[in-house]
């Protein structure tokens, strides 16, 4: 299946002309006006990448209905990278993916939410990481931004605790992989858990997490948190049911009772917060009602 890149209503290169990319940052934006200004100047405020090589930003705006295009075209661009906005009509994250992917040229790919905001250091972490033949995913140590909400920041401040959130390699709202790892499958497929079904591609050893940091907003309020913990457990099911050989990737470590235990005595307030939430996603009186859901 061939996939048609429309034409960039944006195209921006600065210092990299004649030079093929060799790091390709895809952001899909669905009405992304209050973060796209941000996500952009923290993704070009990195630190100068490997020596000889250039960097391409492909902001992916589809079905936007306010002004991300226009916000995202005004974004000024440094020396050695490229930026090129692709208007698409339609919403939906998987088919702007596929958009992105037909139309990146880097080796390395970096799949961005485009609310996320980078350390300097990490693309360039992330390029030296996956410069290799051998297939291999990356992602950055995450940080939960400030929340406004009282039980948010509990609820965040509890969940960033958690082996799998410590020790692991989430890749929640960033994660990169090099050509021979993007080379697993061919389309995305409409899936609830994109960045499961990408992390799941790779074995645990293939999977490498990155000292420099990034900025992941989690969403506000419990009527938000719980549905889309609802829908994170969706998107789990679906791929066991849909790819059951990728859940033999899975490594994600349990909470062990001791571990719970001792969460517990540093920070009571948010392992409340934890099991509130837990316990209301058993609940049918929070159903996530869309298969893509912020809940800002």
């Amino acid at each position: 299946m061939t996939v048609r890149v429309p034409p960039a209503s944006a195209s921006q290169v600065s210092g990299s002309q004649g030079s093929a990319p060799q790091i390709s940052v895809l952001i899909p934006a669905h009405n992304e006006a209050g973060y796209i200004q941000a996500c952009l100047a923290a993704l070009f405020a990195s630190d100068p990448l490997p020596e000889g090589q250039c960097g391409e930003v492909l902001v992916l705006a589809n079905g936007c209905t306010d002004n991300t295009v226009e916000i995202a075209q005004a974004q000024p661009v440094p020396l050695g990278w490229v930026l090129r906005v692709l208007e698409l009509p339609e919403g939906g994250k998987l088919k702007a993916l596929n958009t992105g992917d037909a139309a990146a040229q880097g080796a390395v790919r970096i799949y961005l939410d485009a609310d996320v905001l980078v350390e300097p250091a990490l693309v360039g972490q992330i390029a030296k990481a996956l410069d290799c033949d051998e297939a291999r995913y990356a992602s950055g140590s995450p940080l939960v931004a400030p929340a406004r909400n009282a039980l948010t920041r509990a609820y965040g401040r509890f969940w960033v605790q958690l082996p799998f959130v410590r020790q692991g390699v989430p890749g929640f709202g960033l994660f990169a992989m090099n050509r021979a790892g993007r080379a697993r499958w061919q389309l995305w497929p409409d899936i609830i858990a994109d960045d499961l079904f990408a992390r799941l591609s790779f074995a645990p050893q293939e999977r490498i997490k990155l000292p420099a940091g990034y900025s992941w907003p989690m969403v506000e309020g419990f009527r938000n948190l719980t549905r889309v913990r609802r829908r994170q457990n969706a998107g789990v099911t679906e791929l066991a049911i849909r790819y059951p050989d990728l859940m033999e990737n899975e490594d994600k470590p349990s909470l062990t009772p001791a571990q719970l235990l001792r969460l517990m005595a540093r920070d009571p307030l948010g392992f409340a917060a934890y099991t509130l939430v837990s316990l209301a996603v058993k609940s049918p009186l929070f159903p996530s009602q869309q298969r893509w859901t912020r809940g800002r």
